[in-house]
């Protein structure tokens, strides 16, 4: 299973909806609660390019945020994505 990064904060309702995912599918993940926290979020910018949360990471592979991880899940993508 490859190894998963999720950069979040405490209070976002789509941080909690990705993690939810990842639970759901018995993924272990690494988390990375970035409020109150700016050298994480400046990490989270350079890795992703983008600002907001989540950021989620699988192995090096930029996937996204919440949305972008629920769509992969639909399309039936992120089981490979995921064991690879």
């Amino acid at each position: 299973m490859a190894d998963v990064t999720i950069y979040t904060k405490s209070w976002c309702p789509y941080c909690s909806a990705a993690k939810e995912l990842l639970a759901r599918k018995r993924v272990a993940f690494t988390e990375h609660e970035i409020t109150g926290k700016p050298e994480l979020r400046d990490e989270m910018i350079r890795r992703s390019g983008r600002a907001t949360v989540p950021q989620i990471f699988v192995g090096d592979a930029h996937v996204g945020g919440c949305d972008d991880l629920h769509e992969l899940d639909r399309d039936g993508r992120l089981d490979a994505l995921l064991a690879a």
